[in-house]
Protein backbone atom coordinates (compact mmCIF):
# COMPACT_ATOMS: atom_id res chain seq x y z
CA UNK A 1 0.00 0.00 0.00
CA UNK A 2 1.27 3.36 -0.95
CA UNK A 3 2.32 6.04 2.00
CA UNK A 4 -0.69 8.38 2.94
CA UNK A 5 -0.59 12.31 3.98
CA UNK A 6 -2.96 13.77 6.04
CA UNK A 7 -4.39 17.13 5.02
CA UNK A 8 -6.94 19.28 6.32
CA UNK A 9 -9.60 21.63 4.02
CA UNK A 10 -8.22 25.11 4.56
CA UNK A 11 -10.46 27.08 2.12
CA UNK A 12 -13.66 26.04 -0.85
CA UNK A 13 -14.94 28.03 -3.39
CA UNK A 14 -18.20 27.78 -5.18
CA UNK A 15 -17.83 30.54 -7.33
CA UNK A 16 -18.75 28.20 -10.82
CA UNK A 17 -21.91 26.69 -10.82
CA UNK A 18 -21.22 22.70 -10.46
CA UNK A 19 -17.05 23.18 -9.37
CA UNK A 20 -16.21 22.69 -6.03
CA UNK A 21 -12.16 24.12 -5.96
CA UNK A 22 -10.49 23.09 -2.52
CA UNK A 23 -7.50 24.37 -0.97
CA UNK A 24 -5.68 21.42 1.12
CA UNK A 25 -2.82 21.96 3.60
CA UNK A 26 -0.66 20.46 6.08
CA UNK A 27 -2.23 19.91 9.30
CA UNK A 28 0.46 21.57 11.24
CA UNK A 29 1.01 24.36 8.49
CA UNK A 30 4.54 22.68 6.73
CA UNK A 31 4.74 23.22 3.54
CA UNK A 32 4.08 20.17 0.97
CA UNK A 33 5.94 18.56 -0.97
CA UNK A 34 6.83 19.86 -4.83
CA UNK A 35 5.36 17.55 -7.53
CA UNK A 36 5.97 17.72 -11.40
CA UNK A 37 2.84 19.43 -13.52
CA UNK A 38 -0.14 17.50 -14.82
CA UNK A 39 0.44 15.51 -11.65
CA UNK A 40 -3.18 14.61 -9.68
CA UNK A 41 -3.44 13.60 -5.69
CA UNK A 42 -5.45 10.83 -5.12
CA UNK A 43 -7.78 11.30 -2.22
CA UNK A 44 -9.18 8.35 -0.13
CA UNK A 45 -12.81 8.81 -0.74
CA UNK A 46 -15.00 6.97 2.45
CA UNK A 47 -17.97 4.33 1.87
CA UNK A 48 -21.17 5.47 1.93
CA UNK A 49 -24.25 7.95 0.51
CA UNK A 50 -24.35 5.47 -2.60
CA UNK A 51 -20.36 3.73 -2.44
CA UNK A 52 -20.42 0.36 -1.42
CA UNK A 53 -17.10 0.57 -0.47
CA UNK A 54 -14.38 2.93 0.47
CA UNK A 55 -12.39 4.39 -3.08
CA UNK A 56 -9.62 6.77 -4.09
CA UNK A 57 -9.90 8.82 -6.87
CA UNK A 58 -7.63 11.45 -8.78
CA UNK A 59 -7.99 14.59 -8.91
CA UNK A 60 -5.05 17.28 -11.11
CA UNK A 61 -3.41 19.82 -9.05
CA UNK A 62 -4.00 23.23 -10.33
CA UNK A 63 -1.77 24.85 -8.01
CA UNK A 64 1.84 25.88 -7.60
CA UNK A 65 4.16 23.43 -7.90
CA UNK A 66 7.32 24.31 -6.74
CA UNK A 67 7.45 24.38 -2.56
CA UNK A 68 3.87 24.85 -2.45
CA UNK A 69 2.39 25.89 0.64
CA UNK A 70 -0.95 23.67 -0.44
CA UNK A 71 -2.16 21.78 -2.60
CA UNK A 72 -5.46 22.85 -4.51
CA UNK A 73 -7.84 20.74 -6.57
CA UNK A 74 -11.17 22.02 -9.09
CA UNK A 75 -13.99 19.04 -8.81
CA UNK A 76 -16.96 18.79 -11.39
CA UNK A 77 -20.02 17.70 -9.20
CA UNK A 78 -21.14 14.52 -11.00
CA UNK A 79 -24.49 12.67 -10.23
CA UNK A 80 -23.55 9.60 -8.27
CA UNK A 81 -25.62 6.09 -9.02
CA UNK A 82 -27.80 6.39 -5.76
CA UNK A 83 -28.93 9.89 -8.00
CA UNK A 84 -29.64 8.59 -11.19
CA UNK A 85 -26.27 8.94 -12.61
CA UNK A 86 -22.94 6.89 -13.52
CA UNK A 87 -20.42 8.44 -11.12
CA UNK A 88 -19.35 6.36 -7.90
CA UNK A 89 -19.75 9.29 -5.90
CA UNK A 90 -16.59 10.50 -5.30
CA UNK A 91 -17.44 14.12 -6.67
CA UNK A 92 -20.78 14.57 -4.60
CA UNK A 93 -17.92 13.29 -1.23
CA UNK A 94 -16.29 16.30 -1.79
CA UNK A 95 -18.79 18.90 -2.81
CA UNK A 96 -19.82 17.71 0.79
CA UNK A 97 -16.07 18.98 2.55
CA UNK A 98 -15.89 21.97 4.42
CA UNK A 99 -13.49 24.17 5.86
CA UNK A 100 -11.23 22.15 9.00
CA UNK A 101 -12.44 18.71 7.40
CA UNK A 102 -9.47 16.01 7.00
CA UNK A 103 -8.79 14.13 4.67
CA UNK A 104 -5.98 11.63 3.77
CA UNK A 105 -4.40 10.84 0.06
CA UNK A 106 -1.40 9.35 -1.49
CA UNK A 107 1.45 12.30 -2.29
CA UNK A 108 0.94 13.60 -5.60
CA UNK A 109 2.28 11.60 -8.95
CA UNK A 110 2.14 12.44 -12.88
CA UNK A 111 0.93 10.50 -16.10
CA UNK A 112 0.95 14.08 -17.52
CA UNK A 113 4.11 15.69 -17.76
CA UNK A 114 4.93 18.08 -19.68
CA UNK A 115 8.06 17.07 -22.32
CA UNK A 116 10.73 19.29 -21.39
CA UNK A 117 12.68 18.53 -24.55
CA UNK A 118 9.52 20.07 -26.70
CA UNK A 119 10.18 23.62 -28.21
CA UNK A 120 6.77 24.70 -28.03
CA UNK A 121 3.91 23.43 -25.72
CA UNK A 122 -0.02 23.59 -27.38
CA UNK A 123 -2.50 22.99 -24.44
CA UNK A 124 -6.00 22.40 -25.42
CA UNK A 125 -8.76 21.94 -22.94
CA UNK A 126 -12.65 21.66 -22.07
CA UNK A 127 -14.70 21.91 -19.31
CA UNK A 128 -12.83 20.24 -16.02
CA UNK A 129 -10.33 19.42 -18.36
CA UNK A 130 -8.89 22.74 -17.91
CA UNK A 131 -7.32 21.50 -14.30
CA UNK A 132 -4.08 20.04 -15.31
CA UNK A 133 -3.07 22.32 -18.31
CA UNK A 134 -3.54 25.35 -16.32
CA UNK A 135 -0.61 23.41 -13.81
CA UNK A 136 1.03 23.20 -17.51
CA UNK A 137 0.63 26.54 -18.10
CA UNK A 138 2.04 27.98 -14.68
CA UNK A 139 4.81 26.20 -14.81
CA UNK A 140 5.60 27.46 -18.76
CA UNK A 141 5.34 30.62 -17.64
CA UNK A 142 7.59 30.90 -14.75
CA UNK A 143 10.38 28.91 -16.46
CA UNK A 144 9.77 31.25 -20.20
CA UNK A 145 8.88 28.27 -22.20
CA UNK A 146 6.89 28.81 -25.16
CA UNK A 147 3.20 27.77 -24.84
CA UNK A 148 -0.08 28.89 -25.84
CA UNK A 149 -3.85 27.59 -24.45
CA UNK A 150 -7.10 26.97 -26.03
CA UNK A 151 -9.84 26.14 -23.49
CA UNK A 152 -13.54 25.46 -24.71
CA UNK A 153 -16.38 25.83 -21.83
CA UNK A 154 -19.97 26.94 -21.81
CA UNK A 155 -21.00 30.13 -20.75
CA UNK A 156 -20.88 30.88 -17.15
CA UNK A 157 -19.42 27.54 -16.65
CA UNK A 158 -15.42 27.80 -16.71
CA UNK A 159 -13.21 26.68 -14.31
CA UNK A 160 -10.20 29.12 -13.17
CA UNK A 161 -10.77 31.57 -16.11
CA UNK A 162 -10.09 35.07 -14.36
CA UNK A 163 -6.73 33.03 -12.85
CA UNK A 164 -5.85 32.42 -16.79
CA UNK A 165 -6.34 35.74 -18.09
CA UNK A 166 -3.96 36.85 -15.62
CA UNK A 167 -1.11 34.11 -15.70
CA UNK A 168 -1.11 33.65 -19.49
CA UNK A 169 -2.55 37.12 -20.92
CA UNK A 170 -2.58 36.89 -24.80
CA UNK A 171 -1.38 32.81 -24.58
CA UNK A 172 -4.90 32.21 -23.69
CA UNK A 173 -7.81 31.98 -26.06
CA UNK A 174 -11.61 31.38 -24.71
CA UNK A 175 -13.73 29.29 -27.01
CA UNK A 176 -17.94 28.87 -26.68
CA UNK A 177 -18.43 26.39 -29.30
CA UNK A 178 -17.26 23.29 -30.67
CA UNK A 179 -17.38 24.59 -34.22
CA UNK A 180 -15.39 27.75 -32.83
CA UNK A 181 -12.84 24.87 -31.56
CA UNK A 182 -12.39 22.91 -34.76
CA UNK A 183 -11.69 26.56 -36.85
CA UNK A 184 -9.23 27.77 -34.52
CA UNK A 185 -7.57 24.38 -33.74
CA UNK A 186 -7.02 23.78 -37.50
CA UNK A 187 -5.28 26.79 -37.98
CA UNK A 188 -3.32 26.22 -35.11
CA UNK A 189 -2.28 22.46 -35.71
CA UNK A 190 -1.09 23.51 -38.99
CA UNK A 191 1.49 26.35 -38.07
CA UNK A 192 3.23 24.91 -34.98
CA UNK A 193 7.12 24.63 -35.31
CA UNK A 194 8.50 21.52 -35.45
CA UNK A 195 9.10 19.79 -32.25
CA UNK A 196 5.88 21.47 -30.28
CA UNK A 197 4.06 18.77 -28.39
CA UNK A 198 0.09 18.80 -27.74
CA UNK A 199 -1.51 18.27 -25.05
CA UNK A 200 -5.29 17.38 -24.31
CA UNK A 201 -7.85 17.09 -21.66
CA UNK A 202 -11.72 16.87 -21.50
CA UNK A 203 -14.51 14.74 -22.37
CA UNK A 204 -13.79 11.50 -24.70
CA UNK A 205 -15.10 12.87 -27.44
CA UNK A 206 -13.81 15.62 -27.16
CA UNK A 207 -10.33 14.79 -26.86
CA UNK A 208 -11.04 11.94 -30.17
CA UNK A 209 -12.02 15.29 -32.23
CA UNK A 210 -8.48 16.61 -31.15
CA UNK A 211 -6.77 14.00 -31.89
CA UNK A 212 -8.59 13.01 -35.24
CA UNK A 213 -7.84 16.53 -36.51
CA UNK A 214 -3.96 16.39 -35.45
CA UNK A 215 -3.77 13.17 -36.89
CA UNK A 216 -5.13 14.54 -40.21
CA UNK A 217 -2.90 17.29 -39.96
CA UNK A 218 -0.37 14.61 -39.40
CA UNK A 219 0.89 15.30 -36.13
CA UNK A 220 2.95 12.05 -34.85
CA UNK A 221 1.17 10.46 -31.83
CA UNK A 222 4.48 10.83 -30.24
CA UNK A 223 3.98 14.45 -29.79
CA UNK A 224 0.17 13.92 -28.85
CA UNK A 225 -0.41 13.90 -24.97
CA UNK A 226 -4.04 13.06 -23.79
CA UNK A 227 -5.08 13.14 -19.77
CA UNK A 228 -8.23 11.53 -19.22
CA UNK A 229 -10.67 12.58 -16.56
CA UNK A 230 -10.73 8.27 -15.55
CA UNK A 231 -12.95 5.39 -15.18
CA UNK A 232 -16.14 6.79 -14.04
CA UNK A 233 -17.64 7.26 -17.81
CA UNK A 234 -15.73 4.27 -19.27
CA UNK A 235 -18.34 1.50 -21.20
CA UNK A 236 -18.77 -1.48 -19.45
CA UNK A 237 -17.06 -3.65 -21.71
CA UNK A 238 -17.84 -7.04 -23.17
CA UNK A 239 -17.65 -10.39 -21.11
CA UNK A 240 -14.62 -12.50 -20.70
CA UNK A 241 -12.70 -15.44 -18.56
CA UNK A 242 -10.00 -15.76 -16.18
CA UNK A 243 -7.58 -17.97 -14.80
CA UNK A 244 -5.30 -17.47 -11.95
CA UNK A 245 -2.20 -19.44 -11.70
CA UNK A 246 -2.65 -22.13 -8.88
CA UNK A 247 -5.99 -22.02 -9.48
CA UNK A 248 -7.95 -24.34 -11.62
CA UNK A 249 -10.90 -22.27 -11.11
CA UNK A 250 -12.16 -19.95 -15.05
CA UNK A 251 -13.84 -17.18 -13.75
CA UNK A 252 -16.81 -15.36 -15.30
CA UNK A 253 -16.09 -11.23 -15.73
CA UNK A 254 -19.23 -9.76 -16.94
CA UNK A 255 -19.46 -6.81 -18.17
CA UNK A 256 -19.46 -3.85 -16.36
CA UNK A 257 -18.01 -5.90 -13.80
CA UNK A 258 -13.81 -5.07 -13.08
CA UNK A 259 -11.39 -8.31 -13.58
CA UNK A 260 -10.29 -6.71 -9.86
CA UNK A 261 -14.19 -6.91 -8.54
CA UNK A 262 -14.10 -10.62 -10.46
CA UNK A 263 -10.83 -12.07 -8.89
CA UNK A 264 -11.64 -10.14 -5.45
CA UNK A 265 -15.07 -11.97 -5.52
CA UNK A 266 -13.43 -15.08 -5.46
CA UNK A 267 -11.31 -14.83 -2.89
CA UNK A 268 -8.04 -13.62 -4.29
CA UNK A 269 -6.64 -10.55 -2.30
CA UNK A 270 -5.14 -8.02 -5.17
CA UNK A 271 -3.55 -5.35 -3.65
CA UNK A 272 -5.09 -1.48 -4.86
CA UNK A 273 -5.42 1.71 -4.29
CA UNK A 274 -7.59 3.91 -6.73
CA UNK A 275 -9.59 1.52 -8.31
CA UNK A 276 -9.33 3.72 -11.14
CA UNK A 277 -6.09 2.97 -13.21
CA UNK A 278 -4.30 5.61 -12.21
CA UNK A 279 -1.74 4.26 -8.78
CA UNK A 280 -0.76 1.35 -10.61
CA UNK A 281 -1.12 -0.93 -7.51
CA UNK A 282 -3.68 -3.35 -9.01
CA UNK A 283 -0.83 -4.55 -11.78
CA UNK A 284 -1.25 -8.11 -12.54
CA UNK A 285 1.05 -10.33 -15.29
CA UNK A 286 -0.52 -12.02 -18.22
CA UNK A 287 0.71 -15.58 -19.44
CA UNK A 288 1.59 -16.07 -22.76
CA UNK A 289 -1.48 -17.26 -24.71
CA UNK A 290 -4.06 -14.78 -23.36
CA UNK A 291 -6.53 -12.87 -25.49
CA UNK A 292 -5.11 -9.35 -26.04
CA UNK A 293 -5.53 -7.13 -23.25
CA UNK A 294 -7.51 -3.95 -23.73
CA UNK A 295 -5.21 -1.44 -21.46
CA UNK A 296 -7.45 1.64 -20.35
CA UNK A 297 -5.43 2.77 -17.51
CA UNK A 298 -3.50 6.14 -16.90
CA UNK A 299 -0.63 4.27 -15.43
CA UNK A 300 1.54 2.25 -18.17
CA UNK A 301 3.80 3.67 -20.46
CA UNK A 302 2.48 3.02 -24.46
CA UNK A 303 5.56 0.51 -24.39
CA UNK A 304 4.90 -1.50 -21.55
CA UNK A 305 1.08 -1.57 -22.69
CA UNK A 306 1.97 -2.86 -26.25
CA UNK A 307 4.07 -5.78 -24.72
CA UNK A 308 0.47 -7.03 -23.49
CA UNK A 309 2.33 -8.83 -20.30
CA UNK A 310 0.85 -7.32 -17.55
CA UNK A 311 -2.38 -5.13 -16.63
CA UNK A 312 -3.92 -3.28 -14.41
CA UNK A 313 -6.93 -5.01 -12.99
CA UNK A 314 -9.70 -2.40 -12.40
CA UNK A 315 -9.45 -1.19 -15.63
CA UNK A 316 -8.45 -3.33 -18.11
CA UNK A 317 -9.81 -5.57 -20.28
CA UNK A 318 -9.22 -8.80 -22.50
CA UNK A 319 -10.66 -7.85 -26.37
CA UNK A 320 -12.84 -10.62 -27.54
CA UNK A 321 -11.67 -12.37 -30.46
CA UNK A 322 -14.05 -13.10 -33.78
CA UNK A 323 -16.17 -15.68 -32.30
CA UNK A 324 -16.85 -13.67 -29.03
CA UNK A 325 -14.47 -15.30 -26.87
CA UNK A 326 -12.07 -13.51 -24.68
CA UNK A 327 -9.80 -15.50 -22.13
CA UNK A 328 -7.16 -14.24 -19.85
CA UNK A 329 -4.41 -16.41 -17.84
CA UNK A 330 -2.53 -13.95 -14.72
CA UNK A 331 -0.57 -14.19 -12.24
CA UNK A 332 -0.90 -12.42 -8.96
Amino acid sequence: MSARIDLVVTAVDDAVPGIRSLTLGSPDGERLASFTPGSHLVLDVPAGEGRPRPAANAYSLTGESVDPRHYAISVLRCAPASEGGTAGGGSAWVHGLAVGDRVTATPPRSAFAPVHLATRHLLVGAGIGITPLLSHLRSHVRWGREAELVYLFRDGHGAHVDELKELGGDRVTFLADRAGLAEDLAVRLADQPIGTHLYTCGPAGFMDAVVALATELGWPSSRVHLEPFGVEALDPGEPFSVRVAGDDRVLDVPAGTSLLEALEDAGHVVPNLCRQGVCGECRVDVAPGSSPVLHRDLFLDEETKGAGDCLMACVSRAVPAADGRAHLEVTL
